[in-house]
């Protein structure tokens, strides 16, 4: 029988742990950078039809920000599986860690059986870093549909 904690869970739980921290970090910075371009265009005084363009260009960068990080963080774990021998080949790992991460599950591919626990908990990660964007990208929208209104754009 196979003891309960074991290297996959020794290597899964620090990279929930490390995984989270840089997606939060990077919030953190998207939102400080946010914070500063509406700066500028509230000194500016940009008004019209420019302000909702802007806003629009504001949710695709985010999008498309939290994409490129998602990869990053996939490629983490795809090291890793590369590293522990979990997987043979990069393409494979990366296929089976975005299959992970984003709980698509339908690669075909699997990790080598000792190192199955591993690819739940990254399943895991996967649920909590999509989670942690989809309220920071509502909470985006939230806080532009608020200025929009207050620079006279809406209802």
């Amino acid at each position: 029988m196979k003891p309960a904690w074991t290297a996959d869970w020794v290597w899964g739980l620090p990279l929930i742990a490390l995984t989270t921290v840089i997606h939060v970090a990077a919030v953190i910075g998207i939102t400080m950078l946010l914070a500063r371009t509406r700066t500028l265009v509230e000194r500016r005084g940009a008004t019209g039809s420019s302000t909702a363009v802007l806003a629009i260009a504001f949710i695709g960068a985010v999008g498309l920000t939290l994409a490129v990080l998602n990869g990053f963080e996939v490629s983490i774990r795809a090291g890793a599986y590369l590293l522990l021998g979990a997987i043979d080949n990069p393409a494979d790992a990366m296929l089976y860690s975005m299959n992970a991460m984003t709980a698509y599950g339908s690669s075909g591919l699997d990790l080598q059986p000792h190192w199955k626990m591993m690819g739940a908990l990254e399943a895991a990660n996967g649920l909590l870093l999509f989670g942690i964007s989809t309220a920071f990208l509502a909470t985006v929208i939230t806080e532009l549909w608020t200025w929009l209104r207050k620079m006279g754009h809406g209802p």
